[in-house]
């Protein structure tokens, strides 16, 4: 995928993210996000990092599923997501 593509989608799931805390989602589900310092307006930042936050907001995201809609999101998905984002981190150079 290419990086112009990454940043759109990095763009999307933060939209999903604000919508999230917007309508009453804490923070807190949020914070290895915010903590990693990478947003989507960062264009100079490399196709690794952008790559990288988009598994920690879908991480993220999952999680506010797997709590508000439990029969709906499996538990696994944020399992898997964290481990992406852990295997992407390692790509940061």
């Amino acid at each position: 995928m290419y990086k112009d593509e990454l940043i759109q989608i990095h763009q999307f799931l933060l939209y999903l993210c604000k919508f999230f805390q917007d309508n009453g989602i804490s923070k807190r589900y949020f914070e290895d996000y915010t903590k990693a310092n990478i947003a989507s307006h960062h264009i100079h930042k490399t196709k690794a990092e952008h790559e990288h936050a988009i598994f920690l907001l879908a991480k993220s995201i999952s999680s506010v599923l797997v709590v508000q809609h439990g029969e709906v999101v499996p538990q696994r998905t944020v399992t898997d997501f964290e481990r992406l984002a852990e295997r992407s981190k390692r790509n940061i150079r």
